[in-house]
């Protein structure tokens, strides 16, 4: 096969790392069209000689750039004749559907994954204004949809018009390298800055309002309790925010904020909770990861999340903005470490369904599934 993967920006192509590899080693041929002014694609593309190709997309939908894209696009597929053309992230797979609505007649099957509609229950109503209008028109030109959780599947079946919807959990997780890594707990804790003794929440994501870390800053603030401490691994722009935030409720001490770290999985093996509170996901591997690593989790009930999070097995869920919910999760939690065990060994049973091995041959078997049928 032939295939051209479409993203708006480079860094997007970091998910798809381990199926690309796949693919490649069986002798298929992957190429990459996405813009690498903001972000590059990863070295290891350029290692495996992939070609790419620059397209002038951008994350803004009005930028001008997307027209000139669309017609990059075209050109590059009709000069390619690819088998499929994969596409991802909205404006990228806008530009890529309406690029090659007449060339699906020369036998060109067109993929998009959705990675989470823009449009859901409880959506703002400029989402469903902007964004359904324009998945609902290119639906029409688009071979498999590819949903990654329950709800947007639903959805994708009643509202749309692709060929063929189907419901792929994600890109998937090294579940091994959660559930198997093993640490000092008391010597991890000493370099995270942690007392040995205490109860640990721990977080992993950009610091930004949707990841909505404030809420269980403040649901430890109601805590009687000085022995929870709360660890999270990311950056971004609210990092400053959240500073002021627990100076204010006067937990500074027990907040850490890590900055970008590459021991996740040992990060999770320290910690006694995994805390996932999000206003908006299309899935959410972080906490996915938590469960692998043996971690009850503390969710928002919302879309994607819920496909995995389950009230009282898995752990605990609320509302996003539901501080006391959040703090009483915690306490519940803290207070008995038979709950905790017996959540987290359901959670290293049901992360396995979401390992990159399953998610691969998921894939895999699409891919397959098309392209023999293309051909006959």
């Amino acid at each position: 096969m032939r295939i051209l993967y479409v993203t708006t920006v480079g860094i997007t192509m970091g998910f798809f790392k381990s199926f690309i590899k796949q693919l490649i080693d069986e002798g298929h041929t992957v190429e990459i069209a996405t813009n690498e002014t903001e972000s590059k694609v990863a070295d290891c593309y350029y290692e495996w000689n992939c070609s790419i190709h620059h397209i002038d997309c951008s994350r803004s939908p009005l930028n001008k750039g997307n027209f000139r894209a669309i017609g990059q696009i075209r050109s590059l597929v009709e000069k390619n004749q690819y088998d499929i053309v994969h596409c991802h992230t909205p404006i990228a797979a806008m530009c890529t559907r309406i690029a090659c609505r007449k060339l699906r007649n020369k036998g060109i099957k067109v993929f998009y994954t959705a990675h989470g509609f823009h449009f859901y229950k409880g959506a703002p109503l400029k989402n469903w204004l902007i964004y359904y209008p324009i998945e609902k028109i290119c639906s029409r030109w688009t071979d498999v949809l590819i949903t990654i959780n329950q709800e947007d599947y639903v959805l994708a079946q009643r509202k749309l018009k692709a060929k063929q919807v189907e419901y792929v959990p994600g890109v998937g997780i090294d579940v091994a390298w959660f559930r198997d890594a093993k640490i000092d707990k008391i010597a991890k804790r000493m370099e995270l800055g942690i007392p040995h003794d205490a109860f640990l929440l721990a977080s992993v994501g950009e610091l930004n309002t949707n990841k909505n870390h404030q809420i269980i800053i403040r649901a430890m603030s109601k805590l009687d309790r000085s022995d929870v401490h709360y660890i999270i691994a990311g950056m971004g722009e609210s990092k400053e925010r959240l500073i002021s935030l627990a100076e204010e409720l006067g937990i500074s001490d027990r907040v850490h904020l890590l900055g970008y770290r590459t021991d996740v999985n040992e990060i999770y093996k320290a910690s006694d909770v995994c805390c996932f509170v999000s206003l908006r996901e299309g899935l959410g591997l972080a906490a996915i990861e938590g469960m692998a690593s043996g971690l009850p989790l503390i969710t928002t009930d919302i879309r994607g999340i819920n496909d995995y999070s389950l009230d009282g097995i898995t752990g605990f869920k609320c509302s996003a903005d539901d501080i006391d919910g959040f703090s009483k999760a915690i306490s519940t939690l803290v207070l008995s470490h038979e709950l905790r065990f017996q959540m987290g060994q359901q959670n290293k049973e049901v992360a396995a369904r979401y390992d990159v091995s399953v998610i691969n041959r998921t894939m895999k078997n699409l891919y397959d599934s098309i392209y023999v049928h293309s051909i006959n």
